[in-house]
């Protein structure tokens, strides 16, 4: 990392946030903050439940206590130096701290991919094997699965992280962006990028394409075998025990296909400037989700509900 820091004549970048929204800064600096407290506070709870609730010590449970975790982690890498933009315009940060928060936005949403097709097979076998579900996802495989995701995370981090601190960076040194996002820096590499585009392509394909294959394989099995329930009550509590985690999916992965497809701004409002959507829609992604998602699954959960109400008291009473 030291050796392509010295070799290329940047020795920072000078995140662009939304300077040139100036009043917009404030609003956002409040409602990023807001809900920042939240995810810490929602995940949090989320996290402490399932550790100290025995009756929560299950696979599901222990996969959602690691998502929580994961949120946490990739919103703290992000939303720090976001809120810092805010009150900084045109904030300077150095070339080592811009790879360490690439490294870790792409690690945690990498991550997060595989672990909803980890969250998806659980569900799978549950509903779809209940018989066999304690052999099936015992902890000797639903704690190598959990490592796993992290592991692939990581790994396709390091790799894009990697290629894209050795590019030369000699021309013009200001992110476009709320933070150093990997796709805004790739722009500013004054040479070929063709061996990052096509890494970035393979990597879609294996952290998006094989995740949401899978686990749209896996709901179409799970909703046949929910429809052949022959009561009513039966289907409707089957349904519930994946229905947070469908619904979960779907906002992921909606959110990332609209973010991907989405036609760039660019040509329309000139070189160095970009739709202000382009700059939002990834903050809904990194902040809006992570605060939704301990809301999804305890909204509707009866044992999150009763695991929480029975640890507010015992606080409340050693006060």
């Amino acid at each position: 990392m030291e050796k392509a820091n010295w070799s290329s004549p940047v020795e920072g970048f000078i995140i662009l946030g939304l300077s040139a929204y100036p009043r917009l800064e404030k609003i956002f600096f409040v409602l990023i903050l807001l809900m920042y407290l939240v995810i810490l506070l929602g995940n949090g709870v989320l996290i402490l439940v399932t550790i100290l609730d025995s009756r929560l010590h299950t696979p599901m449970y222990f996969f959602l206590g690691n998502l929580s975790f994961l949120d946490i982690c990739y919103t703290t890498s992000s939303v720090p130096l976001i809120l810092d933009g805010f009150l900084t315009p045109r904030k300077t940060i150095s070339f080592s701290a811009c790879a360490v928060q690439m490294f870790l936005s792409f690690a945690m949403g990498a991550t997060e991919c595989v672990l909803l097709g980890m969250m998806a097979f659980d569900r799978y076998v549950a509903i779809c094997n209940p018989l066999r579900y304690p052999v099936v996802i015992s902890k000797a495989a639903y704690v190598p699965m959990a490592v796993s995701s992290w592991a692939l995370g990581g790994t396709a981090s390091v790799v894009h992280t990697s290629l894209t601190i050795q590019l030369p960076f000699c021309g013009d040194n200001v992110v476009n962006h709320l933070a150093c996002e990997l796709l805004a820096v790739l722009k500013l590499a004054c040479t070929d990028i063709s061996i990052n585009v096509i890494s970035m392509g393979v990597t879609n394909v294996i952290f998006l394409g094989v995740p949401v294959l899978f686990i749209s394989v896996s709901y179409v099995f799970i909703i046949a075998t929910i429809l052949r329930i022959p009561s009513a009550e039966g289907r409707k509590k089957a349904f519930s025990t994946c229905s947070a985690h469908f619904t979960v999916v779907v906002i992921f992965y909606g959110t990332l296909l609209f973010m991907y497809r989405k036609p760039k701004s660019k040509a329309l409002l000139g070189d160095n400037k970009e739709d202000l959507s382009d700059k939002l829609i990834p903050v809904f992604y990194g902040v809006v989700i992570p605060m939704l998602n301990p809301i999804i699954y305890s909204l509707r959960n009866k044992d999150v509900k009763a695991a929480v109400r029975n640890l507010v008291p015992q606080k409340c009473f050693t006060c």
